[in-house]
Parts: structure tokens; sequence; C-alpha cells
């Protein structure tokens, strides 16, 4: 009799639930939602989204918070743009400048919350504004256009029938859960938004575990940058703008703690899966991007308070089925 409390403190059955009744909400407002084509542009859609999450859980998870991956998606864009087309590197060559400015983004973003005992929230919510600033320094605020022939490839090919950016997605999803499960940093980093004094005890480096946390919330918004560049064959400053609410309510509405030391990156992959259907229903139904702006904000609100709440809904149903 105890189901209904088990579904909602489960770190699954609740953010694929939620996915579920969004798909069929969706559905009933538009009959363009489940043709082949939608669905294909979903998965497009929703790959930026995803990958940047998965940083964002990671962040969020060590009890900090980065706001900076739209603005890491927009250099790393732009450099990779200015890299290939300007300076004649070659495609994979660029592909790795973006990459490896992405990790030293995060670095930055890592150090000064660690180590300079800055609050993450501070830090970020500054260098959003510097990484972004410096995106329309460098292309003084006009697109690049053309990056290469090759770079819609990227995005746009299929391995198998099966769209490329998938396959992203499954993979680094992959990776990131047996990173989080099966390594002493992966167990490090739940401890450390757990109970830092408990982690610091028992000898983990809580200031390093938190830097490596922002190291690959950054690289993996510079690859969310190289999609995103891949699907426009374009860089530009004004890339990935909201993506850092919607990277987090990704892993919010999955039950990542805003608390840090819970969570489940499987479940961050159905948040942002979430995001996007929401989007894209949006869309379809030709709503106002102010109201799309709303919209997300009130799910990232709803998402949060069932995160606070969800423990004494489980409990409250477990008591009136029990009666």
């Amino acid at each position: 009799m105890n189901i209904f409390g088990k579904f909602f403190r489960s770190s699954i059955i609740g953010p694929l639930a939620s996915l579920l009744i969004v798909v069929v909400l969706v559905s009933l407002t538009t009959d363009r939602f489940l043709t082949p084509e939608n669905l294909i542009n979903v998965s497009l859609q929703v790959s930026t989204v995803a990958i940047a999450a998965i940083g964002s859980t990671i962040v969020i998870l060590t009890g900090g918070i980065d706001l900076s991956p739209g603005s890491v998606v927009a250099l790393a864009s732009c450099v990779l743009a200015i890299v290939v087309q300007q300076m004649g590197f070659s495609l994979p060559a660029g592909i790795f400048v973006a990459l490896l400015l992405g990790i030293g983004l995060g670095g930055f973003n890592g150090l000064l919350s660690t180590y300079g005992r800055i609050p993450s929230f501070v830090v970020t919510l500054a260098t959003m504004g510097m990484f972004r600033g410096l995106a329309f320094l460098i292309t003084e605020g006009h697109p690049i256009f053309s990056v290469s022939p090759y770079l819609e490839t990227i995005f746009y090919g299929d391995l198998a029938g099966i769209p490329l950016p998938l396959i992203y997605i499954l993979v680094a999803y992959a990776v990131s859960a047996l990173f989080l499960k099966y390594t002493r940093t992966g167990r490090a980093i739940y401890s450390v938004g757990g109970n830092e004094t408990a982690a610091y005890l028992s000898g983990i480096h809580v200031n390093r575990t938190r830097l490596l946390a922002f190291v690959i919330a950054g690289f993996t918004a510079a690859i969310a940058g190289v999609l995103l560049s891949a699907r426009l064959n374009s860089g530009s400053p004004n890339y990935g703008v909201g993506l850092e609410l919607a990277a987090i309510a990704a892993a919010v509405i999955g039950g990542t703690s805003l608390a840090g030391g819970h969570g489940n990156i499987i479940a961050t992959l159905f948040g942002a899966m979430t995001v996007a259907v929401v989007q894209n229903g949006l869309n379809l139904n030709a709503v106002p991007a102010a109201w799309q702006n709303i919209t997300l904000g009130i799910i990232i609100l709803l998402a949060v308070g069932f995160d606070m709440w969800r423990n004494d809904i489980g409990k409250g149903f477990s008591k009136i089925f029990a009666s």
C-alpha cells in the first residue's frame, strides 16, 4: 500500500512520469507533435540541453550552482568559428581548441568558487556576463557563418539511421552514470554535496572535487557549443541564451537536489527531454517567446517545490493508503 510513497520518492520513476505526462498533454494540444519528422526534430533539439545538463547536475551534486553554461556555449562556438574559418585550422583542431577552452573556463569558475572561497552563484553570475562579453569582443558582435562544409555532418549525420546527436547523448549519459556510480571521484562528488565536513574527515579533497565538477561543466558546455555550431554551421555571441536555466531545470526536474548530495544523472536526461518537449509543444502551438520564458520559469518553480516537498508528499500518500 506504500506504492504511492515509493513512487514520489523514486529517483527515476518520478521524472519519467513527468515526461510521459508532458508528452500526453502536448499530444492533446497539437496533432503535429507525434509525427516522425517532429520527433526527430525533438531528438535534435534536446541534444544541447541534455549535454550541458550533465555538467550542471554534477556541479549541483557538489552543492554548487553554475550559471555560465550558456555563455560558455557562445564563446566556444565563436572560438571554433574563428579558429577554423579565419585562422585556417582543420575542423578537428578547431573542435579540440573549443573543448580545451571549455575546460579552462570551467576551471576558472572552479578555482574562484573553491580556492577563492567566493560563492559559486556569485562567481558564475559574474562569468556568465564575462564569457559572453568576450564572445562579443572577439567577433565584434557579428555571427560568423559557413565555418566548415564538414561541420553540419557532425550534427545532421546518422549512424545506421540513428541521428548522431542521439548517439552522443546516450554515450555521454552512459559514461557519466558509470563515472558517478563506480569511480572514487564520482562517489566523492556525492559525499561532498551530502556532507562536506564528513567528506573532509574521511580523506576526500573537497576543493579538488568541486574544482573537477566545474571543469566537467565547462567541458560539457563546450560540447554543447560545438553541437550548436554544427547545427547552424556558424558561431555567434548570441548562442546559448537561456541554456543555463534549461540545464538547471533539467537537473531539478530529474530530481537532483539543489542542496547537493542527491540526484541521478539518468533522471536528468528525462528532465532534459521534458524541457525539450515543453519547448517544442509551445513552438508548435505558436506560443510567443515571452510566454515560453514564463512557462520555463514556472516549471523550474514547480520542480524545486516538488524537490522540497517530495518526501512530505510521499509520507502523506503512505498515511492515506495505510489507513
